[in-house]
């Protein structure tokens, strides 16, 4: 069955290790789009983060699409406006932070617009991703939050040795109420329990009328086998970890 739908992770996928994309990637998906292929830039990113790449890419007509914050939000990739999201309460976000401290390692949260931490000795992890996802980062004491902010992840972010025992002493129902996976040896990340690439896909796929037989998907990491695993084809980069090489 033709493909009709394409979902390409960009950290380690889409993009080189200077966060640019090859000539030979921009002619392919420009040959993909030309046969009427929907192609979707499928991240873990905000859409500040990915919006300079839709440009370039020419994704931003009517009809492109662009899913961040690893399936927690579906968005129209010319203004960014919402098709679906599934976003973490105040309460989760105060009880995940408090979490973070427990566990030992550095906390950051964000919603649409901003990235927020409570950490007073702000870790250098946290810098990198408001710079590479070029979203505003904020110091704000966590009981002094808006509650009404809808969080759409909330991440602990540490060197790869801190976050592995971090992760170690993370107790089991944590894992079991939220989805909770790594991007980057730095980066853990926790999202509703509802969300991941894989449902992100699935929920623009259904939109669009496109069977999972009539998906591919390409990524590297663990927060991509989701979407791979959904995906009637699904690629796992030569560079994946070997957890996402299981992936079809």
């Amino acid at each position: 069955m033709a493909i009709k739908l394409i979902a390409i992770d960009m950290d380690g996928t889409l993009l080189l290790p200077d966060h640019t994309i090859s000539p030979a990637v921009k002619n392919a998906i420009a040959a993909a789009r030309e046969k009427g292929v929907n192609v979707v830039l499928t991240t873990g990113r905000p859409y500040a983060g990915v919006h300079s790449y839709l440009k370039e890419l020419h994704m931003e007509q009517p009809g492109d699409y662009c899913i961040t914050y690893n399936g927690a939000l579906v968005q129209k990739a010319g203004d960014g406006s919402t098709v679906a999201q599934t976003a973490l309460s105040y309460d989760d976000y105060r009880y995940l932070e408090k979490l973070s401290r427990e566990v030992g390692s550095h906390f950051h949260a964000l919603d649409r617009n901003t990235l927020y931490t409570a950490n007073r000795d702000i870790s250098y992890y946290t810098v990198h991703e408001s710079y590479v996802a070029t979203i505003p980062l904020v110091f704000c004491e966590a009981e002094k939050m808006d509650p009404n902010t809808q969080f759409l992840k909330v991440m602990m972010i540490d060197e790869p040795a801190v976050l592995d025992r971090a992760i170690a002493r993370i107790p089991a129902e944590v894992k079991e109420k939220y989805t909770v996976l790594k991007s980057a040896p730095y980066f853990l990340e926790i999202l509703d329990k509802r969300v991941n690439k894989g449902t992100g896909v699935k929920s623009l796929a259904e939109a669009l009328g496109i069977k999972p037989e009539e998906v591919m998907a390409i990524g590297d990491q663990e927060n991509d086998i989701a979407m791979i695993e959904y995906a009637g084809m699904g690629v796992a980069m030569d560079n994946a970890i070997p957890v996402g090489q299981r992936g079809g």
